[in-house]
């Protein structure tokens, strides 16, 4: 019991922690700037020298917000898009990666770097095409459009960080629910899922933040104007 105390107790740990504390406020500072600066008013924000905590907390930036169906609607609009566009793509890339992480299947490779060349493409490129499906399709104007553009883009980074993640998990999981009688779809959702969960949370918050962000052109107009 001494000999454990005296390993946690050990400065090359208390130098770790301290390394994760700073690296904590490193990237909380940010956030916590950006509430604080949501309590301010507009003459507080641009005032240098800039101070973290403001003098007069005031919410008034939340009640202009809150009182704008136009502003409120944005936020629906990227929500909406972004929430659907994060569970589509999740589920996909988990049915993808688990066939190219635990089969050995014809065309294997020749998928694996399809995967890989979409992203070697810019999305700025693929304007046009996508606007000519859309209206193809008679989705213009519509959420559908959205999520299935953002889907495509979000796809390709979801299934890589996916397959990534399943190839570190042994393939012995998968044999030993066989040998008990299980399918490869109880292996996956019974056993895989549960234990991928960090790689599933970190996929789900980077593919959110894609699609939340906008960072490609969407075939659609106004946000304010889209209809479900």
């Amino acid at each position: 019991m001494a000999n454990r105390f005296a390993k946690r107790s050990h400065p090359s740990t208390w130098f770790l922690y301290l390394g994760l504390a700073l690296g904590l406020v490193f990237a909380c500072f940010p956030i916590v700037w950006m509430f604080f600066s949501s309590l301010k008013s507009n003459t507080e924000i641009f005032a240098v020298p800039p101070r973290i905590l403001p003098k007069v907390f005031t919410l008034e930036a939340y009640a202009t917000i809150f009182s704008d169906p136009v502003k409120l609607r944005f936020f629906l609009n990227s929500y909406l898009v972004a929430g659907a566009v994060t569970v589509l793509t999740v589920f996909i890339a988990i049915l993808a990666a688990y066939a190219f992480s635990r089969y050995d299947f014809r065309l294997k490779k020749p998928f694996n770097l399809l995967v890989i060349s979409t992203q070697t493409v810019p999305p700025i490129t693929l304007l046009i095409p996508y606007f000519g499906m859309v209206v193809a399709f008679g989705i213009f104007n519509t959420y559908y459009a959205l999520i299935l553009t953002y889907l495509v883009f979000t796809l390709p980074y979801a299934i890589l960080l996916m397959t990534g993640y399943l190839n570190t998990l042994p393939k012995e999981l998968d044999e030993a629910v066989l040998v008990d009688g299980g399918s490869s779809w109880t292996a996956l959702w019974r056993v895989i899922v549960p234990i991928s969960l960090p790689g599933i949370v970190a996929t789900s918050v980077y593919t959110f933040l894609l699609a939340w962000n906008g960072n490609y052109p969407p075939p659609c107009q106004r946000a304010e104007s889209l209809n479900p």
